[in-house]
């Protein structure tokens, strides 16, 4: 089953619900080696459903003691595929290793990872 950390609106109940048909059980963890900022939504249905027009996204800087807190969940692989669909395209989706040492699925600001 993957993992997938949120440090952002896939925590908010609402949106598990409208995204996933349930309500998701997680776990506290970290991000390391990142750092937050603000991203301005501008998708309607991302924005109805979060109740927000700022999103927290976050960026690879490299420093360890960088950590963004969050949740990661076990979901399913069809469960993945409706987060993805719910991101918009600011956002990409990366595998990385939390502080906890789980292996988990995170979104991050496009504009900063190499895809090649």
């Amino acid at each position: 089953m993957p993992r997938l950390f949120s440090y952002g609106t896939l925590q908010q109940e609402a949106v598990q619900l409208a995204t996933f048909g349930r309500r998701l059980e997680g776990r506290q963890d970290a991000l390391v080696g990142f750092e937050q900022s603000l991203l301005t939504i501008d998708d309607p249905r991302v924005v109805e459903l979060s109740g927000k027009t700022e999103h927290l996204i976050v960026a690879y800087n490299g420093n360890e003691d960088s950590r963004v807190p969050g949740t990661v969940f076990e979901i399913t692989d069809e469960e993945l595929a409706r987060a993805d669909a719910y991101e918009v395209a600011q956002y990409i989706r990366i595998a990385t290793v939390l502080a906890s040492g789980r292996d988990a699925w995170v979104y991050v600001d496009a504009r900063f990872v190499d895809e090649s």
